[in-house]
């Protein structure tokens, strides 16, 4: 890629692209004529010179189609330019002349151009992974996908086909490896359509790698000098040309190979190992060395594999004898079969290369072949047929050891056959045991002691002594049989197990002073009985399933051995009595099956008996235990103890005080029994103790502001997933005496009301009307009189229970004046009751003349002799003492009486609302006048001229 400082030399090249030929870029601009007034003259002209062009505009078109072709290295980092499109197609404004388009720079001439130009990819395809195209200047960059050659283009042959905005093409030719993009030039009145080709050099980013880590090269022993064997699997390098692999090396060569590379056509190259020295599997059989590969990049690459040449065996050894010659003595009393000599030699090749075989020379005459069998492969000299009176008393065996395409190795045996004159003593069985052929069957459960077979053993020379004993291991006992002489018992020493041995092989043998023998084999067979019961691998078997199983589901096969052989050692599977009737079992698999679905809520453990029992006569059995475990699974949701909770609490109850608890169970186990609970609404009040179940409140309660809650606590339980279940929780709260009564009329200790002295005794004067936000006996209030004040106070009484204050006595001329009366306003609640006082000023006159010396008056603290006399009404509190919150008479009682305490209270408004709305009367009415001092809170209009209060 040019440098962008050389403004003369181009980017890119560009050419014009045309289906079979390539010719210069054309310049289209040339083409173009400046306007001028007189156009408007020659449009006939015109006409006829688009209608003689007009069928080459395709042509036209075509032909502005322009390829460029950039390269750069792989692995660049994003922003690197590659090209500007721009400057490479020379791109100049319309208005521009012939003359100054070369000497203009690209950022004027991309100024100038009016319409702007665009520049876009046809489509989207890879390009936003590889390059950037800046669209306004043309410009090409890296992008932050780094460009990999060996990912782009291995294994990728042929030309990839002008399609879509970006492609990869790469050659097999060469390192070509093309990035294909499809570039539009807009607006459509400097259309160009332009094919740009990006070539990715490679750089030496890959080291040789062996597809292989061991690689094995087998060499004849007798290869000659400069063999040349190929090296399977050689190294791979992703890079190509000279940043591939170069050449190959060995770390050591081991002074007898070395390597060459050769190059075929297509430019692979593959090792050759070269032999330099003679090879002797005999004496070194394997070389190790270190291949390595190296690339030629700078610096170079290397990879490396172990490489092991395997120096394969050839015939180049025959057998050799050690001696030449062997001297055999044998007795012509020797039993037939009996071994005499053996001749063994020695082959130093491998497999068959080293097979021996082993004959009769030719010269050794027939009679000595036919009186000593010669075994060919192991070299063993037996006697083949009884030494009769007329055998040579020596013999001359010449063998011959022969190998695969070898000269026969020879060894001579001399065999010396001495004579013998006497007969050897012979032996003779008689059998008490069942025999058949020379075979003893006795049956394994015979008793200590069991005779077996008697043995006579005869002298035929009738001079020598001759003694028996017995040959062989295995439970027999051969003993003198008195009171007889030369008798033998042969009886067994312990009892037989056919299980540990079936198969006994003894041998009775007699000989005499002279050293002579004969040997008489007895063969005993065991015969099976069936003495092993079944025997269960484990005594327990300990099963598991998850409830809700499938029906007819696996549990388990059982498997029990039995030592018996044939019928004795089969065994058959049956479930005991015990056994519920759900469970099968197979009796010949042994395969265990629940026929129903388990719930482990229902039943969580299975304990029960199985049985495996032979096909013996009698047959035998043996017992084992299954204990099944059904595992829980969550299937069931947490259930609340009840439908709905209520809970009655006194209010001002104390933040997190125990309001009640919340009980909740799962009938699943573990983890997916575990419940938490957790309040639904109103969490801000209320919260839950999760290991407890305890319902407590976060703040106080104040049942003047809510009489009741209604919760809704759902438990979730732990399992995956969770199953939940919700209940209603209902909260009462307890009145309790919090609350003093409150006054509302009379509004201040300051007001008073005028009383004509005209007023007749027995006629209601005022009252005190007061209210308490409690309930029940709470909220029960009393009126009394505790303090007087004035000329003849007594004058006034109230009424406890409706706190209307009467005139009880006539006043007279000394009762002009005020009168104040303290009243205590008292509720019933329990423990103690609560009250409230409040003045009750009475000014007796005819009229108020001067207010001002009222105002006097009442200001003056009053000296008020407290009467602590308790009000008397019809109501009588209830002093019993809830006992308990949770007693459900007792809560019936009080709710009872709280409903009605509510309605006393309801009615009571209601009847001082009316009351107190009952304004028509007639002028000359007396009423009774409450004038609030100045400066109070105005209930009532005061009024600056008091009425007067008379009876009519």
């Amino acid at each position: 890629m040019r440098g962008r400082g050389n403004a003369r030399s181009p980017r890119a090249l560009a050419v014009s692209w045309r289906p079979a030929t390539w010719h210069p870029r054309l310049d289209m601009g040339r083409l173009r004529r400046p306007r001028s007034s007189s156009s408007h003259r020659n449009l006939p002209h015109l006409f006829l010179f688009l209608l003689f062009v007009g069928p080459f505009n395709c042509l036209a078109s075509y032909s502005r189609a322009t390829e460029l072709l950039y390269s750069l290295n792989e692995g660049l980092p994003a922003g690197v330019l590659i090209g500007s499109l721009a400057e490479d197609l020379r791109l100049v404004p319309r208005a521009a002349s012939r003359q100054d388009q070369h000497s203009q720079s690209p950022e004027r001439t991309r100024a100038e151009w009016n319409p702007p130009l665009s520049f876009s990819l046809a489509s989207s395809g890879l390009s936003g992974q590889y390059v950037t195209l800046d669209n306004r200047s043309g410009e090409l960059h890296t992008s932050a996908q780094e460009i990999d050659r060996e990912a782009l283009c291995l294994d990728r042959g042929g030309e990839a086909a002008w399609g879509g905005s970006v492609s990869i093409s790469s050659s097999p030719s060469s390192d070509s490896c093309l990035l294909l993009l499809d570039v539009l030039v807009l607006p459509q009145e400097y259309f160009r359509f332009v094919k740009v080709k990006i070539a990715i050099r490679d750089i030496n980013d890959n080291a040789p790698q062996f597809p292989v880590s061991q690689i094995s090269v087998w060499v004849p022993e007798n290869a000659p000098v400069n063999t040349r064997l190929a090296i399977e699997h050689p190294a791979v390098d992703p890079d190509i040309g000279t940043n591939g692999v170069q050449t190959y090396r060995l770390l050591d060569y081991h002074g007898m190979f070395t390597l060459d590379v050769e190059e075929n056509e297509n430019g692979e190259r593959t090792p050759y190992l070269i032999v330099m020295g003679s090879l002797d599997r005999e004496t070194q059989d394997q070389y190790v060395s270190i291949i390595i590969a190296e690339d030629g990049g700078s610096p170079p690459l290397l990879g490396s594999a172990t490489l092991t040449i395997g120096i394969s065996d050839i015939n180049d050894n025959c057998p050799l004898f050690i001696d030449s010659q062997i001297n055999v003595t044998v007795y012509g009393n020797a039993t037939v079969g009996t071994p005499i000599a053996a001749v063994q030699a020695v082959d130093r090749d491998l497999g068959t290369n080293a097979q021996i075989t082993y004959t009769y020379s030719q010269k050794v005459p027939q009679a000595s072949k036919d009186l000593f069998h010669l075994d060919e492969t192991t070299g063993v000299i037996t006697l083949f047929s009884k030494i009769g009176g007329s055998v040579l008393q020596m013999h001359k065996l010449t063998i011959l050891a022969n190998g695969p395409g070898c000269i026969p190795a020879v060894i001579t045996a001399l065999v010396s056959v001495i004579k013998v004159i006497f007969r050897p003593p012979e032996i003779v069985p008689r059998y008490i045991a069942n025999e058949i052929d020379g075979v003893v069957y006795l049956k394994e459960l015979e008793p200590v002691h069991t005779p077996v077979a008697f043995f006579t053993i005869r002298d035929p020379e009738d001079k020598y002594k001759v003694n028996c004993y017995l040959d062989g291991e295995g439970p027999f006992r051969l003993s003198p049989y008195k009171p007889y002489n030369n008798e033998y018992l042969l009886e067994t020493t312990k009892p037989m197990d056919y299980e540990l041995q079936q198969f006994y092989e003894i041998a009775v043998v007699a000989w005499n002073s002279e050293g002579f023998h004969v040997k008489r084999i007895i063969k005993v067979q065991l015969l099976d009985d069936n003495d092993n019961a079944p025997v269960f691998l484990q005594p327990l078997i300990e099963l598991t399933i998850e409830e809700n199983n499938a029906p007819n589901a696996f549990l388990t096969k059982l498997y029990a051995t039995d030592a018996d052989s044939g019928e004795r050692g089969q065994v058959l599977y049956f479930l005991g009595p015990d056994a519920p009737s759900y469970f099968s079992l197979d009796n010949v698999t042994g395969i265990l099956t629940v026929s129903t679905q388990l719930d482990r809520e229902e039943k969580e453990k299975y304990r029960y008996t199985v049985r495996a029992v032979d096909c013996g006569k009698p047959p035998r059995e043996s017992v084992a235990t299954v204990a099944l475990t059904v595992l829980d699974k969550n299937d069931n949701s947490p259930r609340f103890i009840n439908k709905d909770f209520s809970f009655f609490v006194p209010e001002n109850f104390p933040g997190y005080g125990e309001i009640g608890v919340i009980s909740v169970t799962d009938a699943d186990a573990g983890r997916n029994g575990w419940v938490a609970l957790s309040v639904v609404n109103q969490s801000d009040i209320f919260v839950i103790d999760t290991g407890k179940g305890m319902l407590r409140a976060k703040v106080s309660l104040d049942r003047e502001q809510q009489s009741s809650y209604t919760l809704w606590v759902e438990a979730v339980d732990g399992g995956e997933p969770a199953l939940s279940s919700t209940t209603k929780i209902t909260i009462l709260l307890l009145d309790i005496n919090d609350n003093p009564p409150l006054v509302l009329f009379p509004q201040s200790n300051m007001s008073y009301l005028l009383v004509l002295p005209s007023t007749l005794p027995g006629s209601p004067v005022t009252e005190v009307y007061a209210v308490d936000k409690d309930t029940g006996m709470n909220a029960v209030i009393a009126y009394s009189i505790i303090g007087r004040r004035g000329p003849r106070p007594e004058s006034f009484r109230i009424d406890p229970k409706t706190g209307n204050i009467t005139l009880e006595e006539a006043l007279l001329q000394t009762d002009y004046g005020l009168h104040r009366l303290l009243v205590k306003v008292s509720d019933h609640g329990y423990p103690e009751p609560l009250h409230s006082t409040v003045m009750v000023n009475l000014f007796v006159n005819d009229t108020v003349s001067n207010e001002s010396y009222i105002e006097s008056l009442l200001r003056k603290e009053p000296e008020i002799n407290i009467e602590e006399k308790e009000p008397q009404i019809s109501i009588e509190p209830t002093h019993r003492k809830v006992e308990s919150l949770s007693c459900m008479p007792t809560l019936v009682a009080l709710s009872v009486i709280s409903l009605g305490s509510i309605t006393l209270v309801t009615g009571m408004g209601i009847y001082i609302c009316l009351r107190k709305e009952k304004k028509p009367h007639r002028e000359d009415d007396n009423l009774e006048v409450q004038i609030p001092l100045k400066g109070k809170i105005d209930l009532h209009m005061r009024e600056r001229k008091p009425m007067d209060i008379s009876n009519i």
